[in-house]
């Protein structure tokens, strides 16, 4: 291909831009990701060119034909992009006139490289959406399947990241099942307000040629078109809600990661990450690093920037297009990109994690987890308001603390010395098994409800 100056511009220009001109103009080294959308969009707008009788049949033809042999050589990594060409479109069409002659200057007909762009950046950006369903499926699988186990498994539930009361690992496991359920549904609803398409728009008003949009959208697999010109050259709301929902799914598994770099250290040892997800030290022998999940963990940054750096791009832009726009890409390329490594490393480490059932039971029944039981049942028994009942515990717990022992270590005439009302019965609630046994509200702890909602969520998930 040739990479003489640019002259798809016409006549306008007596000379092609300079190296830095032409450097900073250029998009081709970005946007060539989106060459197979721009053929996509292309084939449609020639086979609605032709239907309209706006172009002859057999110059679509040579066009889809032509646009055919582009693409695989794309694909086979034979075709030679060319910086003086600017761009994806650019390049394809030139490529597309060595192969098929003078039809293909017909493929532009009724059509702007900015109704084409936003085309294509949509298109690129509704799959996005869809792979990330499909990549958060799998995980919400991995986690049921740990949720499953784990269903009896004790472990301590924290608050302040102090111990609070006992919960099961499957419960644990579950509230990230549908932390990624609500990620999924955000990216569901973007997909859905974004499956409209801006090709026939041209380059801000619309067209004179008697073009049929409906036509082009429905064979790119849209639902409409855009109903206005201005704002379907100009929009990039898609891409910022695709950025949203990965912003917030991003920042779901940086909480998942820091958990499990916690979980995994030595002192407190709930979970083993397989060596597959671990690295060593350079130094110390005895190290087992979480380096995966510490990269998730930092992933969020790079997404929220790309957030933020396309709102700012986009906000003092006036309608319709302008060159700034061309910025929009190369960060959602990359947070795109973030967001699927990190959902493919994290399935991987939960799906290989090894709890530790032990650990987490022990540490379950230290730091007084149980009371909360304990106030619950001075209400519920010697019915004391629930205010007295916080009192009459945390004189417990402080006596406990004081003797260095927890709550179910003091004895029945300890208990009475703070109240009177305390009987035997009291003993049955301090254990960890019978506090996480009563938790049997709607969403609670219970092994007995973790296995409904795993149950609900294999057959979601199926």
């Amino acid at each position: 291909m040739s990479t003489k100056s640019n002259t798809m511009w016409g006549g306008r220009f007596a000379t092609g831009p300079d190296a830095i001109m032409e450097a900073i103009n250029a998009s081709i080294g970005f946007d060539q990701r989106l060459a197979a959308q721009d053929i996509a969009g292309s084939r449609a707008h020639a086979a609605m060119l032709a239907a309209t009788g706006i172009i002859e049949p057999s110059d679509a033809e040579a066009i889809r034909e032509g646009l055919l042999t582009v693409l695989s050589e794309i694909e086979a990594g034979t075709f030679a992009f060319s910086t003086a060409l600017e761009d994806i479109h650019m390049n394809v069409e030139a490529r597309l006139k060595e192969l098929i002659g003078e039809a293909a200057g017909r493929l532009h007909t009724a059509r702007s490289r900015n109704d084409q762009v936003a085309v294509d950046f949509r298109l690129w950006v509704r799959a996005q959406c869809d792979a990330a369903d499909a990549a958060l499926a799998g995980l919400q699988r991995a986690l049921v399947t740990q949720a499953e186990a784990g269903a009896d498994m004790i472990m301590p539930g924290f608050t302040h990241l102090q111990v609070a009361q006992p919960v099961t690992f499957g419960h644990h496991m579950l509230a990230y099942v549908e932390m990624f359920a609500r990620d999924r549904s955000r990216f569901a609803d973007a997909r859905l307000r974004m499956n409209e398409s801006p090709l026939g728009a041209a380059a801000l008003a619309g067209t004179s040629f008697p073009v049929d949009r409906r036509m082009t959208a429905a064979a790119l697999g849209f639902d409409r078109p855009m109903a206005n010109s201005l704002d379907a050259v100009s929009d990039r709301d898609f891409a910022l809600e695709f950025l949203s929902a990965a912003t917030i799914c991003a920042m779901h598994l940086s909480r998942l990661a820091e958990e499990l770099v916690i979980w995994s250290t030595a002192q407190f040892r709930f979970v083993r990450l397989s060596d597959r997800w671990s690295t060593g030290s350079s130094i110390m022998p005895q190290k087992r690093n979480p380096d995966a999940a510490e990269l998730i963990r930092a992933k969020i940054g790079r997404i929220m920037g790309a957030q933020i750096g396309l709102m700012t791009v986009m906000k003092g832009l006036p309608l319709a297009y302008s060159k700034d726009m061309q910025e929009d890409k190369e960060q959602v390329f990359d947070a795109a990109d973030s967001l699927a490594l990190a959902l493919a490393a994290m399935t991987g480490m939960v799906s290989d994690l090894t709890p530790a059932p032990e650990v987490m039971r022990a540490a379950a029944a230290t730091g007084f987890a149980t009371a909360t039981d304990l106030a619950d049942w001075l209400v519920r028994e010697p019915g004391l308001p629930f205010r007295e009942a916080h009192h009459v515990t945390g004189a417990l717990v402080a006596m406990a603390e004081a003797r260095g022992c927890d709550l179910p270590d003091l004895t029945l005439d300890d208990m009475r010395s703070v109240h009177p009302s305390i009987s035997e019965g009291v003993f049955a609630v301090l254990g960890v098994d019978n506090s996480v046994a009563s938790r049997r509200s709607e969403g609670g702890t219970a092994p007995e409800r973790v296995r409904e909602q795993v149950a609900r969520w294999k057959e979601i998930l199926a």
